[in-house]
């Protein structure tokens, strides 16, 4: 990316460009690992909001489909180019296009991990499965619109869109369902605290590029990674809030015998044990 390095017109932040890139892919990456290792250990994936896997996939899917075609296709750098300018950047980063390919694998691990352990009654809600078919519909008809006039960078733009309202509503089913039981028991706060780290980390890079150009554009130009920073940030600190805040007292009680107690009393409140 010879060109993308003359264009910085600053070293040292290309390299805390670089750096800060890579730091939030590493810690982003290693935070789908708490939850696997989670569910591996009680073999069990109850208390995890499976409409939030779901949800997660499609986003981190939709991601990677936006990343790696900016990344890679001359042709879509171009018309990127020709939209926001020739001196603009193309904001995407190698870690950006690695931490997509990485996502879309580990949240495969975890849909997989739901159908071989215990799941404790808990299903994908009917609301989820219309979302997510729509949001895949309303992609195949961008993908059909696209196809006759080449408008490959309106084609993923679409899917950055898409990711952006996936990462919006993907956290509220876990953080419904932590409230519902009182407890986040099943959900790995190891995995907040890293996407925490990724996510302000994510939003200080897209900060040292518009300082090096003395522009925002590339915030306007990638509203995806500035969406999936900000969003990140306002439901882990949430979660970060429900486990060390609200519901504490709650860390000893088995999600398992939870749901047991819902399913055979609906009308009973999460705390009545207390």
């Amino acid at each position: 990316m010879a060109e993308e390095d003359a264009a910085w017109h600053s070293s040292a932040l290309y390299i805390l460009y670089l750096t800060l890139g890579w730091f939030a892919f590493v810690v982003w990456s290693i935070s789908f690992y708490p939850q696997v290792i989670l569910n591996y250990r009680r073999k069990s994936v109850a208390g995890l909001s499976f409409d939030f896997l779901v949800f997660n996939f499609t986003k981190h899917s939709s991601y990677l489909i936006y990343n790696a075609s900016l990344y890679f296709s001359p042709v879509v750098q171009q018309q990127y180019r020709a939209k926001y300018g020739k001196s603009e950047l193309i904001p995407v980063a190698p870690s950006d296009v690695a931490f997509s390919i990485h996502a879309v694998l580990l949240t495969a691990i975890t849909l997989f991990q739901v159908l071989i352990y215990e799941r404790s009654h808990q299903r994908v809600s009917r609301p989820a499965i219309t979302i997510t078919t729509f949001a895949w519909g309303a992609g195949l008809v961008l993908l059909i619109i696209a196809w006759p006039k080449g408008d490959w960078l309106w084609l993923i733009s679409g899917f950055n869109i898409i990711q952006v309202i996936m990462t919006a509503i993907k956290y509220i089913p876990q953080a419904w369902f932590n409230y519902q039981r009182k407890s986040t028991v099943g959900w790995s706060i190891g995995n907040i605290i890293l996407d925490l780290s990724g996510g302000v980390g994510n939003l200080f890079q897209l900060v040292i590029q518009s300082i090096d150009q003395h522009s925002v554009q590339n915030f306007t130009g990638n509203v995806g990674k500035l969406g999936l920073s900000l969003e990140s940030i306002f439901f882990d600190i949430l979660f970060v809030v429900q486990h060390y805040l609200l519901y504490p007292e709650r860390e000893d009680i088995k999600v398992d015998e939870y749901l047991e107690i819902e399913e055979a009393d609906p009308e009973t409140p999460a705390h009545s044990s207390h």
